[in-house]
């Protein structure tokens, strides 16, 4: 008979056994997955295009879904679902001497009533009629700065030279325009593309008339980027206007392709003011236009005669306290010339008004706590409008329909998750591509009206077989105990909650993006992938002054940017340390952009808290970032001294202690190298001993391949300092 602790020693001895066997067990099947390396993870990578999930390329021929491959076309009916190939790339190339098309990936079938296919060759644009096996158009094709073909009229608009030309349908070339310089720049976007402006270059619906933007920056500072590659480094200066100084003076054009004459804009002097959101009438005599003070406070809509580019009326005023930020052109709707949908967060939100030009009255058509992200068009049938908005949840995308009579939305996709949607030429159906947490990406073909929904593509996992680690998402309230604040942790890989691990935090914290929401893996970075593989907790919070959560949330930040994000930032921190598994003596950051300015203001104000930072292309005192953005959030130095003097990270370069890298792109046009090396300078008066390594050449984003040893060298430096 067995005494008790011969019986206990016995238990222990198999428990430990059991153990053992278990961590083998576990061992065994890691060591049987795989590992990912950069060249899997990073976009720069050789291996980055097999590890993402598959997508199609996508567009629609009236209601025709069109699929898009390098090689050939292949249309859908979405009544049978039948699919035919239209053609096949060789088809048109056989029939051009000396020229090629490349690839149909962005091939366009632009008139729904016609077996006719825009394509762009080497040398030009041309239509090609797939059931005549034709080429039935052609002109020359000009590779511009910028570029704008015109479907109606068949006309295009191009800058060569810095010249605008326009060549029209007979393939006559009209040169616009002599005075073109880097001074004098025509046809692009202006005002540093804030305010939602992408182009320069606005055909009128009947491709008649010409709308364009001329900036002239002649009286703005160049900043003295130059270039190292030559014998001889070279200057080749930026224009680059900084907060609280002299800005550049934008006018709107508009030619007339029948009388070859430009008139522009009556709007008064340019001085200090943005325009913006140009559009024009269904009918073509009248442009629409949101113009706004420097200031950014005072936002009116314009509307303009385009024949004699006379003002006609002010339609609409908004002004706020903090800024105004017109983000989106009119809609007229298809069925109605006289009514238009126009955007606003006026009540705190970003939703839909609808405007009666007879009435000159307007009336909000959505409300609630949520943000209409996209105004995808309408279903012209049944007369609604198919949006993207977040009304769900904060951190998903949905595609909804709106009832523009009582506002009343209906959401027709499957309600999970992240979507993007290409409507259809009637409205009738969207093509909608989507993620969730659990879902790489999926591909559904939805009937607006009825929300019936089929399934296109159902991408595998491209991450099958490798280790990959816990992706998770919760919520904490911000520094004001009240906001709920959205946050995305990712466990390393091979998680053991008994142990302590060093935990990174990835943060951007700037207006304009997000970092958490409810595609696959919750929107992680493959980088954090990377990090988890590496034994390392990744955690990311979207604070207050970040997109998506309505004005307040992001005004919250006015004046003093860098000040409420660090105290949710801190919030965070908080959190992680009533984690037992997370080691508070090993916590870093890491961030780009406004995220390296927060990265850098957290090391700096909490030195006690973060051991290693690494902040990529960091702000670092808001007078050097130029005007449009910079003022709207801080107002000018001159205005705000106290909050530039607050935020500026020059006087906070004494306070740090632990182990900071900063990385810049040499020839960076949107934070200048100024920032970061005079924050090295401010160090260096100090006595303080941060890290510094720039990319010859390489601009706010380091492109291509860089970008694998750009990440490299970041994890090397969480490996050297913080593991």
């Amino acid at each position: 008979m067995e005494d008790e602790n011969s019986i206990d020693m016995k238990t222990r001895i198999k428990t430990l056994a059991l153990a053992i066997m278990a961590t083998i067990g576990f061992t065994a099947n890691a060591q049987q997955l795989k590992q990912f390396t950069l060249e899997d993870l990073n976009f720069g990578g050789k291996n980055y295009r097999n590890m993402t999930p598959k997508n199609m390329f996508l567009s629609w021929w009236g209601d025709k879904l069109i699929i898009h491959d390098v090689e050939y076309l292949e249309a859908m009916d979405m009544k049978t679902a039948k699919r035919d190939t239209l053609f096949n790339i060789e088809d048109v190339n056989s029939l051009l001497k000396d020229d090629k098309v490349y690839s149909l990936l962005y091939a366009n079938c632009p008139y729904a009533d016609k077996t006719e296919v825009l394509l762009m060759s080497k040398k030009s644009i041309l239509i090609y009629d797939f059931s005549m096996k034709k080429v039935v158009w052609k002109i020359d094709k000009h590779n511009g700065s910028a570029t704008k073909f015109c479907n109606e009229s068949k006309a295009h608009a191009y800058i060569e030279n810095n010249q605008l030309h326009v060549t029209d349908a007979n393939n006559v070339d009209t040169q616009l325009t002599t005075d073109g310089s880097r001074e004098i720049v025509y046809g692009q976007a202006v005002h540093r593309n804030e305010f939602g402006i992408e182009e320069g270059l606005f055909w009128s619906p009947d491709g008649k008339r010409l709308a364009f933007y001329r900036m002239d920056q002649s009286m703005v500072t160049d900043y003295p980027q130059v270039n190292t590659f030559e014998r001889e480094a070279t200057l080749e200066p930026d224009k680059y206007p900084m907060a609280g100084m002299t800005s550049h003076k934008v006018t709107v054009g508009v030619y007339d392709l029948d009388t070859k004459k430009t008139v522009y804009l009556s709007a008064g002097d340019p001085t200090d003011r943005y325009f913006t959101n140009i559009s024009w009438s269904p009918d073509a005599t009248t442009i629409y236009m949101f113009e706004l003070n420097r200031d950014q406070n005072d936002c009116r809509l314009v509307s303009y005669d385009a024949a004699t580019g006379e003002k006609k009326e002010e339609l609409y005023r908004e002004t706020h306290e903090k800024y105004v930020e017109p983000l989106n052109p009119l809609t007229f709707l298809p069925w109605d010339a006289t009514k238009f949908l126009m955007q606003s967060q006026k009540d705190g939100y970003n939703h839909l008004y609808l405007y009666d030009l007879k009435k000159k009255a307007m009336r909000q058509v959505t409300k609630g706590n949520f943000v209409i992200e996209s105004l995808l068009g309408f279903n012209k049938k049944t007369k609604t409008a198919v949006v993207l908005a977040n009304a769900d949840s904060p951190i998903q995308r949905n595609i909804y329909t709106v009832d523009l009579k009582s506002g009343k939305m209906h959401r027709i996709d499957n309600g999970e998750g992240m979507h993007q949607a290409q409507l259809s030429e009637s409205g009738a159906f969207v093509a909608d591509k989507y993620s969730a947490p659990d879902t790489p990406r999926n591909i559904d073909l939805i009937n607006t009206a009825t929300g019936k929904a089929s399934r296109l593509l159902t991408a595998e996992n491209p991450w099958k077989g490798y280790n990959i680690p816990d992706y998770s998402c919760g919520t904490l309230k911000a520094a004001d105990g009240e906001t709920d604040l959205y946050y995305r942790m990712v466990k390393p890989i091979g998680f053991d909650p008994q142990k302590k691990y060093p935990t990174v935090i990835y943060v951007y914290g700037g207006p304009h993006a997000h970092n958490v929401d409810a595609s696959w893996h919750y929107g992680s970075r493959s980088w954090e992938t990377y990090m988890a593989q590496k034994g390392y907790l990744l955690f990311i919070l979207d604070n207050r002054g970040s997109e998506r959560r309505g004005r307040d949330f992001e005004q919250a930040t006015f004046r003093q940017l860098g000040q409420v994000e660090m105290a949710d930032q801190m919030k965070g921190v908080d959190f992680l340390k009533s984690l037992p598994y997370v080691d508070q003596d090993r916590i870093g950051v890491h961030g780009w952009s406004f995220g390296g300015f927060m990265t850098t203001t957290l090391m700096c104000n909490h030195p006690e808290v973060f051991k290693v930072g690494v902040a990529g292309g960091p702000v670092i005192d808001w007078k050097w970032y130029e005007v449009m953005y910079g003022e709207r959030y801080m107002d000018t130095p001159e205005q705000n001294a106290e909050g530039y003097e607050k935020t500026s990270l020059l006087n906070q370069a004494k306070n740090l202690k632990g182990k900071l890298q900063i990385i810049i792109g040499m020839n960076d046009p949107t934070v200048v190298p100024q920032h970061a090396l005079q924050f090295l300078n401010a160090c260096v008066e100090a006595g303080t001993q941060p890290d510094f390594f720039v990319y010859p050449g390489e601009g706010h984003n380091m492109a291509g391949h860089a970008s694998v040893h750009l990440h490299e060298r970041i994890t090397q430096y969480f490996e050297d300092y913080l593991k």
